[in-house]
């Protein structure tokens, strides 16, 4: 027998987050329970640094970690019901036939022989919107992607690339993130946003090697349909019906996309302007869909059994959103999420410069397996690493860096995040072929994104 390769060992998600889940329960066993002191700053509680003190032991008992899966849920809910609207609203668009009027004639006009352009340009379109609007605002946008992929002849794994990969590269490195970028200055009591250029840079560079990944792999699979790792997947409703050449736009598709567009310009107007999140985005999904429902002509029937089968498309990627929710509701539980971040700061303490700089950077990558949220890490860790930090010789700039790297390319393969997740499950992409395509290009973006932050200690980049 031949042995297997390490991506045939790769088990099912639902077991990946089930054995962290277990190992984190574990962990209120082996390590004691601990916490910071905690102040609230701007309606947010933040660390105070040097507080953290044992207390009394919480070990989780069977019961408890069990208790922790509806909690999760509970916690995650509105991100559940956010993948849950956006795949209804995708339905409708879908059932209309408008997603795959626009992106037949799209590619009819532009032509096949100009396929790899369009690969590059939809990378950095949707690296770019997770740059600028965010991380779960951008689900809907997602089987765009799928539809477009295969109509020029790739996978669900090149539109996978395309989309999920580009969002998470794009959010994760953004110089201007809210939620790692932004909470660390503001912890670190910097001028928001600074820095911004080299963050750029890489956040360029990462997206760049990305669109040039993706162009590869489609120029592989095109010459031999063998080597795609999407074969077998369910096709059904994204690919192309008819021949390209008979593809035309009708009025009706114009108004549908129109309500889309407009919708979602509104969402991000209020995202922008009035700080709407989760509730407020489903909120709109839902909306649009009804909307397109009615300008569709759509009976009731219709509509309603068009939503259901939405449902229950997306309904595996809305499960594992708050599956992946329990590892933090069971970390909270034992007592030990302070207690791994004191570990982590002892850990770097009397390491070189450069190293320090490094191995923070993995520490988060490692504590992003257990809190995939960046604010809430930010929250949990920035205020005990800054200070280390210029212990280290490190600026702040450059431990904000290092957390940003650390959190946000990890989360190209990060299993508890269940954003990536619902997203993949748009693109009907399983998460073992997923890290297949996936793992060869994070691990270059890290190295690349080491060499920066190297760069960083080097000239001892500033303001602080």
């Amino acid at each position: 027998m031949t042995p297997k390769k390490w991506y045939q060992r790769i088990p099912h998600p639902v077991i990946m987050l089930f054995a962290i889940i277990l190992l984190a329960a574990l962990l209120s066993y082996i390590l004691p329970a601990g916490t910071y002191e905690r102040i609230t700053v701007d309606g947010r509680q933040r660390v105070v640094p040097g507080s953290y003190q044992q207390i009394e032991s919480q070990p989780l008992s069977l019961l408890d970690i069990f208790r922790a899966f509806p909690r999760g849920f509970k916690t995650a809910s509105d991100i559940i019901f956010v993948v849950l609207a956006s795949g209804i609203m995708f339905g409708i668009l879908e059932k209309s036939r408008t997603i795959e009027n626009l992106v037949g004639t799209f590619v009819q006009k532009l032509g096949l022989q100009r396929r790899n352009f369009i690969v590059l340009v939809m990378t950095f379109t949707y690296g770019f919107l997770g740059v600028a609007v965010g991380y779960e605002n951008n689900i809907a946008m997602v089987p765009i992607a799928a539809v477009m992929s295969l109509a020029i002849g790739g996978d669900l794994l090149l539109a996978a690339g395309m989309s999920v990969a580009a969002i998470t590269v794009g959010f994760g490195l953004s110089p201007i993130n809210p939620y790692t970028v932004g909470t660390g200055h503001t912890i670190a009591e910097m001028p928001l946003f600074s820095g911004w250029l080299l963050r750029s840079v890489i956040c360029f560079i990462a997206l760049t090697m990305l669109a040039f990944y993706n162009i590869r792999y489609l120029n592989k699979i095109s010459k031999d349909q063998t080597r795609s790792l999407g074969k077998g997947l369910d096709e059904s409703g994204l690919a192309l019906s008819q021949p390209l050449e008979s593809y035309r736009v009708s009025w009706n598709n114009w108004l549908l996309l129109g309500i889309f567009l407009g919708g979602i310009a509104f969402m991000l107007y209020g995202v922008f302007t009035y700080h709407w999140y989760l509730q407020e985005i489903a909120a709109i999904f839902v909306m649009i869909s009804i909307l397109c429902g009615l300008f569709a002509k759509m009976d009731a029937n219709t509509f309603s059994e068009t939503a259901l089968k939405s449902i229950g498309i997306v309904a595996p990627g809305a499960f594992m959103v708050g599956y992946a929710t329990t590892i933090k509701e069971v970390l909270e539980m034992g007592q030990v999420s302070d207690t791994i971040a004191y570990l982590l700061a002892s850990v770097l303490q009397g390491l070189p410069t450069y190293a320090s700089a490094v191995s923070m950077s993995i520490g988060q990558s490692i504590l992003n397996l257990m809190i995939p949220s960046g604010s809430g890490q930010a929250l949990a860790t920035l205020p005990i690493m800054i200070p280390l930090g210029e212990v280290l010789g490190l600026t702040r700039q450059t431990t904000i860096l290092a957390f940003q790297i650390g959190d946000g390319v990890t989360n190209l393969f990060n299993p508890a995040l269940g954003g990536l997740i619902a997203m993949l499950s748009f693109c009907r992409v399983p998460f073992d072929r997923w890290l297949r395509f996936i793992m060869p290009l994070a691990g270059m973006i890290l190295l690349m994104a080491w060499v920066f932050l190297m760069f960083s200690v080097y000239i001892n980049w500033g303001p602080v």
